[in-house]
């Protein structure tokens, strides 16, 4: 893979940020006379149907066999933390701005630093671990009522 930002994790990231904002701003609207849950598996199906395409249009399918049991173990937990997020993503969208919903559902970002160092192995340095303490700053901030 190249080196440069149109083939770096950096440019997908970006990418990853700005649909994730389109996604709070366009739930917020969509969910204003609609259930919640009821959202979510609507969105839910949209995904899905939108992947498929993808998938067949680039002719990225995959054999089911020539997935390992690890593999579907952790896709499948992967699979209900995507629902189980989304579904309390949905719920706090109806009840409370996106404005301050989508922060503090970035404290993922807190969560899976903290995990990934004590879970994987992964290591940060000062640096890294200021700017998630910097991260966690903001969303309290931003939750704290006045």
């Amino acid at each position: 893979m190249g080196s440069g930002f149109f083939s770096s994790w950096t440019f997908w990231a970006l990418l990853s940020a700005t649909f994730a904002a389109l996604t709070a701003i366009f739930a917020k609207v969509g969910i204003e006379n609609v259930n919640s849950d009821f959202a979510t598996l609507l969105r839910t199906v949209v995904v899905l149907v939108s992947l498929a395409l993808i998938l067949y249009a680039t002719g990225q399918y995959q054999s089911l066999g020539s997935i390992s049991t690890k593999s579907y173990l952790f896709l499948l937990l992967s699979g209900l933390a995507t629902g189980a997020s989304w579904l309390c993503y949905f719920r706090a969208l109806k009840l409370g701005p996106a404005s301050l919903v989508a922060p503090v559902d970035k404290l993922s970002v807190v969560l899976v630093a903290v995990i990934g160092v004590a879970l994987l192995g992964e290591k940060l340095d000062l640096r890294q671990w200021g700017g998630i303490g910097l991260i966690t700053a903001g969303v309290v901030l931003l939750a704290l009522r006045r």
